[in-house]
This record gives structure tokens, C-alpha cells and sequence, in this order.
């Protein structure tokens, strides 16, 4: 039987059955069908019928679809005397109400209830018996031993985490003299701590070291860490989400989810979500994954995403087909903003690979970086011939961008041939003479030419967005003019300045294959102009910020910014336009507000003032403003989550257990914050996720009155 039926539960003896096939029958609940029960209304033309509600108001009705009356299921099982209920059923709707309190009242009723809810569980005797209180008294004493003993594990587990030291050695036996900094945490605890060093000596069921029990301890930490995270986003009114495609130390594509919003206290905060990767690196899987995520972090709340950003090419910004316009559909506030964290040249040179022979291009300029930058000693080899041709007592910092490498190429590669013939290491040798080969090929230099023309552009645009007083003209403006640049290198190319030992390469190759550089370079402008235009199109949220920007408020209050306040409302159609207008006029005129110079301050202000009533489209208009990672930026709202992720993303951690281990680095002072239970919440989730040969959970014992 899969589900209960009231034809059935009148046929059964339910009091002869066993007491597991009593539970089977509870576990399985009351029968609840839709059925087809209406009444006539006397004196009037109207019908009353059945509504599924009336389960909800009574926990304890039933229905039954084959005579469709209504029956009380707990009489049902324990043979009430009320036969109306339990016999005949019910079908006046028009008293209902009174013969439900009536039946509600009736002791047969309340006993039913009783049998059934505790049903399966202790006996009431034995529950408010003395000698069964100690018993729970004493397993309660034992559990606490055993909460504190998994507690000074997981402060080792969070400490490893916090400062990204490895968990495991590569011998954790007794008689090691090198367990591993984890197992070296677990013993330093056990000298300062009796309690846990005889825990740890006697111990035979539980230890708590074991990379299993890790495992379940670092996820049950992510969970809590991220509980958390969800609670603070429920009190924010919106919440923006960064994406960045990078690869960890093992070569592995990741996507970091970052989300910024901001805090009750009017702060904003960008808090480390997850690691994740998609079946493909299409548009839709990618947005599928990262709609999978937001669904964790704002449930069925899709008014709540104010912004998306991201680092990569046309797969995730395009306009149309991109993850951003996917996104939009769900999210439908949710637009596509630049975010000042995202570095303009890695995003050009990101767009720019989808041509094979340019990601090699870049593949060996970090080559190059890893070569020089593994090495001091090497770095100060290519310092002193440098040196010697500039005649410069100022030192290089090696970055090997396409400029850097155009106009040092030859100091560079003679540095590799002095390194591949004076090396005494046969690996260094290899790798100089790999990349001089690779630099004095013409493919490398052609490419090498071309980006050394376009990426300078790519740099001026990025220090130009940084700008402070940053307003959505001069946006336009300056992609405009970055547009206009990128155009005239594409005319150029044709009769693009390429190093002699490149052009005498390409001579001695097809024509063809020299048109069809060309024809790729042109192509690759196209697309650094294509995403230029996608990626500052939307510049609503600089005609907000422009609203609020504090050293205007004098003009504002003899000239309102009409033209701003109605391109705003058109960009966020929820703010309501007559009530901001009047809200902005008041913040002009007063002087008192005009001591305030940040939009962060201004919103605590607000807040600690219980103000928000009085400027509730004003509060609006700051949220958004502080939620949206801006590219111009205060020095509250600059801080970056993203450098900690490329960061941690560099160690030499492995890829296992990375989100739970990225949680604890990157969002370590959430955790301090939540100190107090942060324990407590992680061995409960510990507890749950499966039967464990040591109990952690308290019991409960019900007193007399």
C-alpha cells in the first residue's frame, strides 16, 4: 500500500496490527483527495462546495473520493465513538465549522490525537519516569563530551582553512615525524587540552581525523557559511553577482560566483559563493549553471538581482545570445554592468582567443611571465642587459604584456640564448630555447605587433573608466573615441610595421597565408569593438550615481537634474518617479545633508536615523548604487572578493574539497563574526548527514508539571 485510503482504514483493525504496520500507516498520512461535496445555500441561489483548505485549517480531516464525505483519521485508527465521523461521514458544509469545534472538543477526539502523535516513540510512562530522565541526563553529559571533542577538531579543520595549509601530510602514522600541519594541530591541541588527549589516546570508534570525516566536516562548513550568507541576502534589498572564468593550479576551468550587497548597518560586502564549472562552455550551460546557484542564494525572488557581471568574451556578454541575455530573462532587473574588478586588457585578450593561432600568442607570453618570474636570478639577467642597452639606472617591472614584449623583444631574446647556453640545468635549457624559438617565429611577431597596437588603447579606456567623477556621457565618450582608435588600427593592418625576420618569414610563404593574418587581425578587431559596445551599452546605473553625486547638490538645488531623473526611472522602472523627485529636491535644499560626501554614509545615515520611511525612493536609489560593483568607485565600495579568488586560485592546494577550502580563506572574518555557534551550527549539520559511531545530538526528556 502506497498511500491510505478511508475505505481501507474502516476494513483494517488497526489496534491488531503490529505496532510496524501501525507507524507504516502513520508515516504514510492522512488521505487527502480532491472531492466532489457541494451544498445547495437555502433561501438563495448560490452553492457552497468543497475546498482543499479545509485540510489545511484541520490536520486531522480526511476525505474520502469514493463516498466524497469528510472523516476524522486519527478516530478512524483508534475507534471513536463518534460514528458521524469515524462511520457515516460528513457532508454539511453549511455547519461545518460548528461540528468541527464540537468534534475538536470531544475527549475520543483528543485521545485519538494523542495515540497517533506518539505513536512509534517512547511511552508516555516511561518518558516522565524519573530513572528516564537521569538516563538522558547522562547520555546528555556524554554528548556534550563528545560536541566538545568534535569542536577542537573543527576549529584545526577552520584554522588550515583560514591560512590555506594543507590537511593532510604525506605520512600521518603514529611514529611520524612529519604528519602534516593538520595531524601537527591535532596533537599541539592534545598537550594543551586533558580532556582531548585522553579522547585521542583512548578513543576507538571515533577520532575524527580521518580524510572521510574532513570531508564531511568541510562541507557541513561550506553549508553553514553559506546559510549565513543566504540570511544576509533576505535582509538586503538586492544583490549583484560577479562571475570570473579563471583555471586553478591544475589547469582546471572554474567560474568564481561572488555576491555584493549590502548589510543592515548600510555597509556593503562581497562574500566568496562558489567554484563551479559547466558540462560546456557554451552560453546556455554556462547560464544554466549559474542560474542553478542564484536559485541557492534567492530562491523564487528574482526582483532581487540588480546586476550581472563578467570577465569574458562575447559567450558571456553578448547582447543577444550571450549568458548575460539569458540571465535577463529569469532575472529581469538584472542588467549587465562592467565591474571596476575586471581588468579591461585580460578581458580584450579573453575575447580576442577565440582565434587559435592568438591563444597561442598569449600562451607563450605567459609563458614568458612564468619563465623570468620563477626566477630571480633570471630576472636580474634580462634587468642587466636591458640596462646596458638604455643606458637607464631605473628597474624594470617585468609584466610581459604585448607592449613591454614589443619594444624589448630583442633584449628578451637575447637574454633567453645567454640562459640556453650558460645554464647548468638541462629543464632551463629546454624552456629558453622552446620560447627563443617560439619569439622568432612569424606568427609570433606579426601577432605581437598587432596587439602591441591595440592593447595601449584597451589601457587608456580601463584608466579612463576610473575616473571618479565618471558619468554615462562620458562613458559613451570615451568608448567612442576607444572605438574610433581600434577602427583605425583594423584600416592599418594591411601596411602594418612588422620586424624584418617576420616579413622575410612570411615571403617565404604563400601570399595567401599573409592575406588571411590580415584578414584575422581585422577580424579580431571587430570582435574587441563588438565587446567594447556590449559591455558599456547599459549606463543606467551612472545616470543614478549621477544624481547623488555630493559637490552638485548647490547647482541641483537652483537647477533640478530633470533629464537624469527621467532617464533613471526609465532604466529602473520600479522607482517610483513624483516621490524621488520630490525625496531628491529635499536632499538638495537641506544643508545639513551637504556634509555628507558618500553614498555608503549617507545610506547609514538613513538607516541610524530611521529615516527610511521618510526617503524610502531615496534608499532605493543608494542600495542599487552600493549593490552595482561601479567602475568608478569610493574607497568603501572598491574593495574586491575577486583578487582573494584569483589568489587562492594560484596556491598549490589541490583541486579536492576547493569550494569548502576557498569558503574558510576567503570569507574567514564572516566566520569569526559567527564564532559564537559557528561550532554548534557545524556539528548539527555533522550530526544529520548520517548515523555516526559517536552520538552528538542531545536528547530530550519531557518533565512533569
Amino acid at each position: 500500500m502506497t498511500s491510505n485510503s478511508v475505505s481501507n482504514l474502516k476494513e483494517i483493525k488497526f489496534s491488531t496490527l503490529s505496532i510496524e504496520e501501525q507507524v507504516r500507516i502513520k508515516q504514510l498520512g492522512r488521505p487527502l483527495p480532491d472531492i466532489h461535496l457541494s451544498q445547495q445555500v437555502p433561501g438563495r441561489n448560490a452553492t457552497r462546495q468543497f475546498h482543499r483548505n479545509i485540510y489545511d485549517r484541520n490536520n486531522w480531516i480526511c476525505g474520502c473520493e469514493q463516498t466524497n464525505l469528510l472523516f476524522c483519521y486519527p478516530c478512524l485508527l483508534f475507534n471513536s465513538t463518534d460514528v458521524n465521523w469515524t462511520n457515516r461521514g460528513i457532508s454539511d458544509l453549511g455547519h461545518l465549522s460548528q461540528k468541527v469545534k464540537r468534534h475538536e472538543s470531544s475527549k475520543d477526539h483528543i485521545n485519538a490525537c494523542i495515540n497517533l502523535a506518539v505513536m512509534g516513540t517512547v511511552q508516555i510512562t516511561e518518558l516522565l519516569s524519573d530513572a528516564y530522565r537521569r538516563d538522558i541526563e547522562q547520555k546528555n553529559a556524554e554528548i556534550t563530551k563528545n560536541r566538545y571533542i568534535l569542536s577542537k577538531i573543527i576549529d584545526c579543520v577552520k584554522f588550515c582553512g583560514e591560512y590555506e595549509l594543507a590537511l593532510r601530510g604525506h605520512n600521518e602514522s603514529e611514529e611520524s615525524e612529519n604528519p602534516g600541519i593538520f595531524k601537527g594541530l591535532i596533537n599541539f591541541t592534545a598537550t594543551l587540552d586533558k580532556i582531548f588527549d585522553d579522547h585521542m589516546k583512548s578513543a576507538t570508534v571515533f577520532k575524527g581525523t580521518s580524510k572521510d570525516i574532513q570531508n564531511d566536516l568541510l562541507e557541513c562548513m561550506l553549508d553553514v557559511v553559506q546559510e549565513a550568507i543566504i540570511q544576509e541576502i533576505k535582509e538586503s534589498d538586492y544583490v549583484s553577482i560577479i562571475v570570473d572564468e579563471t583555471t586553478d593550479v591544475s589547469r582546471q576551468f572554474q567560474m568564481s560566483i561572488i555576491c555584493r550587497y549590502i548589510l543592515p548597518t548600510g555597509k556593503p560586502v562581497e562574500r566568496f559563493w562558489t567554484f563551479c564549472s559547466a558540462d560546456d562552455h557554451t552560453a546556455p550551460a554556462l547560464a544554466s549553471t549559474i542560474k542553478t546557484e542564484l536559485e541557492k542564494m534567492i530562491g523564487n525572488d528574482n526582483e532581487k538581482l540588480i546586476s550581472q557581471s563578467y570577465d569574458g568574451g562575447s559567450v558571456m556578454s553578448g547582447r543577444t545570445n550571450g549568458v548575460q541575455a539569458i540571465i535577463r530573462n529569469d532575472y529581469p532587473r538584472a542588467n549587465f554592468v562592467h565591474c571596476y574588478a575586471h581588468q579591461l586588457n585580460l578581458i580584450m585578450e579573453h575575447a580576442s582567443s577565440q582565434n587559435s593561432e592568438v591563444r597561442i600568442f598569449f600562451g607563450t607570453l605567459s609563458e614568458l611571465t612564468s619563465f623570468f618570474n620563477h626566477s630571480s636570478q633570471r630576472t636580474k639577467e634580462l634587468d642587466e642587459i636591458v640596462g646596458k642597452r638604455l643606458s637607464s639606472t631605473c628597474t624594470t617591472r617585468w609584466n610581459f604584456n604585448s607592449r613591454s614584449v614589443y619594444e624589448y623583444k630583442e633584449q628578451i631574446m637575447e637574454c633567453l640564448e645567454k640562459i640556453s647556453q650558460e645554464s647548468l640545468q638541462q629543464t632551463t635549457i629546454n624552456q629558453a630555447h622552446g620560447l627563443l624559438l617560439k619569439l622568432e617565429q612569424g606568427t609570433f611577431t606579426f601577432w605581437l605587433t598587432f596587439f602591441s597596437e591595440t592593447m595601449p588603447h584597451v589601457d587608456i579606456l580601463y584608466n579612463q573608466l576610473q575616473f571618479k567623477s565618471i558619468t554615462p556621457d562620458t562613458v559613451n565618450k570615451f568608448v567612442n573615441n576607444f572605438i574610433d582608435e581600434i577602427i583605425q588600427v583594423r584600416k592599418s593592418i594591411d601596411s602594418m610595421d612588422i620586424s624584418e625576420s617576420a616579413a622575410e618569414h612570411i615571403k617565404r610563404r604563400r601570399i595567401n597565408t599573409c592575406v588571411a593574418k590580415n584578414e584575422a587581425a581585422k577580424d579580431i578587431c571587430d570582435v574587441i569593438i563588438n565587446e567594447a559596445m556590449d559591455r558599456f551599452e547599459y549606463s543606467g546605473h551612472l545616470v543614478l550615481a549621477n544624481l547623488l553625486k555630493f559637490e552638485n547638490f548647490p547647482v541641483y538645488s537652483k537647477k533640478f537634474p530633470e533629464e537624469d531623473l527621467q532617464t533613471a526611472c526609465q532604466c529602473y522602472l520600479f522607482l517610483q518617479k513624483q516621490t524621488l523627485k520630490t525625496e531628491l529636491e529635499i536632499l538638495y535644499e537641506r544643508s545639513d545633508f551637504r556634509t555628507v560626501t558618500k553614498t555608503t554614509d549617507l545610506l547609514g545615515f538613513l538607516k541610524e536615523t530611521n529615516l527610511q520611511s521618510c526617503f524610502p525612493e531615496l534608499v532605493k536609489v543608494l542600495s542599487i548604487i552600493i549593490t552595482i560593483p561601479m567602475t568608478s568607485s569610493e574607497a568603501e565600495r572598491s574593495f574586491s572578493c575577486l583578487k582573494r579568488t584569483k589568489t587562492f586560485l594560484r596556491s598549490t592546494m589541490t583541486e579536492e574539497r576547493l569550494n569548502s577550502l576557498a569558503m574558510l580563506s576567503m570569507e574567514k572574518g564572516l566566520i569569526q563574526k559567527m564564532s559564537a555557534n559557528f561550532n554548534d551550527l557545524v556539528i548539527e549539520k555533522f550530526a544529520a548527514k548520517k548515523e555516526r559511531r559517536m552520538d552528538f545530538q542531545f536528547k530530550v526528556a519531557t518533565t512533569k508539571h
